[in-house]
């Protein structure tokens, strides 16, 4: 592919590095650089004149740091006349914060879509988005792929035998019911009650999960609360094994240890966050979604369909 530059910040290396090695394009050269007060500096190493660009940046830790750092250089390439810039964001931050709860809430989530747009990107791509509404905050394309197609080949690949798909609230249940359809499988679903924000309280479970291999399913492990009592309530209900799956692993304070020590057998997760050493743990899978938005890329640059990469979905459409 010709005109074609990919830009990595600093959120999620690995994975940029998975996608250029995928499309057979090296990175484009960024100096990026963090002054003594705090403030980050950006330069571009090459000319981007007239060209399209993707910049790869995933959110985690440190959240506010990398999302200024997407700004600054989505700025850099504008003043540079890129002639499309393209944000490949994994995983996208804030948004959970998509609607007021209660009063005098902001809407983080639309601020953020306002600051990306304004500053000048022409296109979103993003996996699992906490609300499908996110993308209508966009005032440009937003491309939402999703993650549960992923572990459901994952899971038919280990042949398991007599499985129920858990939604571990009731906003999951449309992907739960999705990812079920998928594996002919039933779906059972947590009535939650969260008391303040990181805390959770599981009060009933309407389903039948004895005597069956519950797989929860859900779109971020933050502080693993929420999962990790799920699991241990169908554990009491007689489940004969339990994994879990999560598109983004976000892994915040004591979550690895919450995972290591609950019931689930298997956390699987996708790479769209870089995991740190010291929170890996021996029953954790990932699984990389690095091949496939290379092949996004490919279709969005030479101007083909995405819906052909999404077989799996006959009536449904995975955007």
């Amino acid at each position: 592919m010709e005109n074609i530059h990919l830009v990595s910040g600093r959120g999620n290396l690995p994975f940029s590095q998975k996608i250029s090695k995928a499309l057979r394009i090296p990175l484009t050269p960024v100096n990026i650089k963090t002054f003594a007060d705090g403030e980050i500096y950006v330069r571009i190493e090459k000319k981007v004149r007239n060209d399209d660009v993707y910049i790869i940046q995933s959110f985690s830790k440190p959240v506010n740091d990398h999302l200024m750092e997407l700004l600054i250089m989505i700025d850099a390439l504008k003043r540079a006349s890129a002639r499309r810039i393209n944000l490949l964001s994994p995983y996208l931050c804030y948004s959970r914060q998509d609607r007021k709860a209660d009063s005098r809430e902001p809407i983080t989530a639309k601020l953020v879509a306002n600051l990306i747009t304004k500053a000048g990107a022409d296109r979103v791509i993003s996996i699992d988005l906490h609300a499908d509404q996110i993308q209508g905050f966009y005032d440009i394309p937003v491309d939402h792929l999703v993650g549960y197609p992923m572990f459901a080949d994952h899971l038919l690949k280990k042949r398991l035998k007599d499985i129920v798909i858990v939604s571990p609230d009731v906003g999951s249940a449309k992907k739960a019911r999705k990812m079920a359809n998928l594996l002919h499988a039933p779906l059972v679903i947590a009535d939650k009650r969260r008391k303040k924000h990181n805390e959770c309280e599981v009060t009933y479970i309407i389903g039948e999960v004895k005597n069956k291999t519950a797989v929860i399913v859900d779109d971020m492990i933050d502080t693993a609360g929420t999962v990790t009592n799920v699991a241990h309530e169908i554990k009491k209900k007689g489940a004969k094994d339990i994994l879990i799956c999560a598109s983004h692993g976000l892994l915040s304070n004591d979550a690895a240890q919450k995972l290591d020590k609950c019931p689930a057998s298997k956390i699987i997760l996708l790479d769209t966050i870089d995991i740190p050493k010291e929170k890996v743990i021996p029953k954790m899978e990932i699984i990389s979604v690095a091949p496939l938005l290379a092949k996004v890329i490919k279709r969005i640059h030479t101007g083909k369909s995405l819906g052909e990469l999404f077989k799996w979905e006959e009536k449904e459409t995975a955007f």
